[in-house]
């Protein structure tokens, strides 16, 4: 039976490589993404987000079986903060309920192995203490200190710890739904191109995200993953952060954390 399932940056790389796979197995796809979505909506405001939630939930006749958060930017600045933290956990935070009507729900969000990296320790508590406008006010510090760049690592390490402890909350795991964290190394997408073309960004890349196994991933490739954690077979994996990244995470952190 098709499974309705939210898919928030659909319209481009891992979420349009979700989408694709989804629909060939004959699940229901519901976009999200700023424009020429099913749904389409600014996930970087507190209105947007409900009012894309909301959509969503109606689409699914209020009933969804899964969402997977893969929207955000790049680019550095505050939406950083604004689309990839709180444009993730209040959109999915608002469809809990519609995930809990279902019969085998499945949550998962799009991270990165720059959580990993070195991040603003108060953009982070900020963002875990629910509070957006604190989180905003230090990004924008950050943002004038030059330090734009960190806010990037910051969301991703913020929405990572957020999952870890979402997956186990009251609402999340007693209402049997797994929530999981698919974080991945260097990604091939129209966000990550231009980095692609400067040769000095492309030695810094890859001296920060060493990929020993088959080196830069293609959207299909953390869609694959994806496409597991969301589906019915996964009955007990939940708050967890799956590096696919080529072993990155291994390289960098070493066997000694895990």
């Amino acid at each position: 039976m098709p499974r309705n399932v939210v898919v928030t940056g659909s319209g481009s790389g891992i979420g349009a490589a979700l989408t694709t796979l989804l629909r060939a197995r004959g699940d229901r796809v519901i976009g999200v993404d700023l424009r020429g979505g099913d749904v389409d909506a600014d996930l970087s405001t507190p209105e947007g987000r409900a009012t894309a939630a909301a959509a969503a939930r109606d689409a699914a006749g209020g009933v969804v079986d899964a969402v997977v958060t893969c929207a955000g930017t790049s680019v550095p600045g505050t939406a950083m903060v604004t689309v990839n933290y709180f444009g993730t956990t209040e959109f999915l935070t608002a469809l809990r309920p519609a995930l809990a009507a279902a019969q085998r729900p499945r949550a998962v969000v799009i991270g990165s192995i720059s959580g990993t990296q070195p991040s603003d320790p108060d953009v982070v508590a900020a963002c875990l203490a629910d509070d957006e406008a604190t989180a905003l006010a230090h990004a924008e510090r950050a943002v004038a200190d030059g330090r734009a760049r960190q806010l990037y690592p910051s969301s991703k390490a913020a929405l990572a710890q957020w999952a870890r402890r979402t997956a186990v909350a009251e609402g999340w795991a007693d209402a049997g739904i797994p929530v999981n964290v698919v974080a991945p190394g260097i990604v091939l997408t129209p966000m990550s191109a231009g980095l692609f073309d400067d040769p000095e960004m492309k030695k810094v890349m890859d001296t920060a995200v060493p990929m020993p196994l088959n080196g830069y991933l293609r959207p299909e490739d953390v869609a694959a993953a994806v496409l597991f954690l969301v589906s019915e077979e996964n009955s007990h994996i939940t708050g967890q952060v799956l590096y696919v990244d080529g072993g990155a995470e291994a390289t960098l952190r070493g066997p000694a954390d895990f």
